[in-house]
């Protein structure tokens, strides 16, 4: 199987809007297939499926989305472009225009956090930020 599993997202009539807007945000992605009902879309080469499912369901924070982000130039992008529309929220999460939480980190968070001296530092730092700031976080 070359995807086995794949998210799929239930919008209220947005799913082409939503997969139009990540594609414009990710590289190596684009829409694979869109109907009325259902769009496919790959986002840095990652299937998802957006469904126009209706009003029944929303999104909310029990899942989320990990963007992991080697500069702090990447975390600007990603959070810049994915609030647009959206709201801001703390320690690297946010929710974009159509309800989805993301979460915007640095991939030497787990380094940081792995470290006994100094991950309470790195803590007491990140909850006071919305948007992770990389060199404060390597000051601590």
């Amino acid at each position: 199987m070359k995807n086995p599993i794949f998210p799929c997202l239930w919008f209220n009539g947005q799913a082409k809007a939503a997969a139009t807007f990540y594609c414009e945000i990710f590289n190596n992605s684009k829409i694979i297939a869109d109907t009325p009902m259902v769009v496919t879309f790959e986002l840095d080469g990652r299937k998802f499926m957006g469904l126009n499912g209706g009003p029944q369901f929303t999104f909310n924070e029990s899942v989320s989305f990990v963007v992991e982000c080697e500069t702090q130039a990447e975390i600007d992008h990603y959070w810049n472009r994915l609030t647009e529309g959206g709201s801001e929220s703390m320690c690297g999460w946010l929710k974009d225009k159509f309800g989805i939480s993301w979460q915007i980190i640095p991939t030497v968070l787990g380094d940081l956090m792995n470290d006994p001296v100094r991950a309470p530092r790195v803590v007491e730092a990140f909850m006071k930020m919305k948007k992770f700031d990389i060199d404060t976080l390597l000051k601590a």
